[in-house]
């Protein structure tokens, strides 16, 4: 970096280093925010390296036991991790909570990568490997890279920003050998049709874009497409 004229500055940086009763300003500033990005990539990254072959489950928080969506979670959770996969989640309630439990329940690893938000707090209790982030990309790229396929329970806005990242690292061969499926036809149907009737009738995006997941409500296909795709 190159200073001059004005924007040479006063001070230098070990007099401000040094300045007694200097302000904590400086820990919010981004040059100290690209210190706390690296420590959570190293984190994640320590943390994650060990874990083998996994799959990340993704849905609502707002879908309690209560729901089918969250029976179905913990059944395809269970059955992954008996087939001998680690189980990743947000870490939260709701299917989050369901995919953890299922990890358990097959005696599989349950791994929760919790993200710092307002109105959600901790890890759900069936987290046995738990990573807290603060910022969003650093907690998306631990997803992508420690995942062997995705299965995309219903959920809102989060549900379908995890979902889009995966079509489009998948559409532009960031990954590869990436199963996605989505589950519950009823639900995901109409974001299908729109897909197709919109983006596609519209040249935005290509057939083939359209094989990027599986829609089903079974169970058995829901796994052996995972275990197909992450194989091939």
């Amino acid at each position: 970096m190159r200073l001059r004229g004005d924007q040479v500055p006063e001070t230098t940086t070990d007099q401000r280093l040094l300045e007694a009763g200097t302000s904590a300003e400086w820990v919010h500033e981004d040059p100290w925010r690209v210190m706390r990005i690296q420590a959570e990539f190293v984190e994640g990254f320590s943390s994650l390296a060990e874990v083998g072959p996994a799959v990340a489950i993704f849905g609502s928080a707002r879908l309690h036991a209560d729901t089918q969506a969250y029976a179905d979670t913990r059944e395809i959770a269970r059955r992954l991790a008996e087939s001998g996969n680690a189980v990743i989640t947000g870490g939260g309630p709701g299917i989050m909570e369901a995919g953890n439990l299922g990890a358990v329940d097959g005696g599989g690893v349950s791994i929760g990568l919790g993200i710092e938000l307002p109105f959600e707090s901790g890890l759900n209790d069936h987290v046995e490997l738990g990573v807290h982030f603060r910022y969003f990309f650093v907690r998306k790229t631990m997803f992508l890279k420690y995942s062997r396929g995705f299965v995309v329970m219903p959920g809102g806005f989060g549900t379908l920003d995890e979902l889009f990242e995966a079509f489009t690292m998948v559409q532009t061969g960031k990954v590869t050998s990436f199963p996605i499926v989505l589950f519950g036809t009823a639900y995901w149907q109409g974001l299908v049709d729109w897909m197709r009737d919109s983006l596609l009738a519209n040249g935005t995006i290509s057939d083939k874009d359209l094989s990027l997941f599986t829609l089903t409500d079974d169970i058995d296909e829901a796994v052996a497409t995972i275990e197909a795709g992450s194989t091939s």
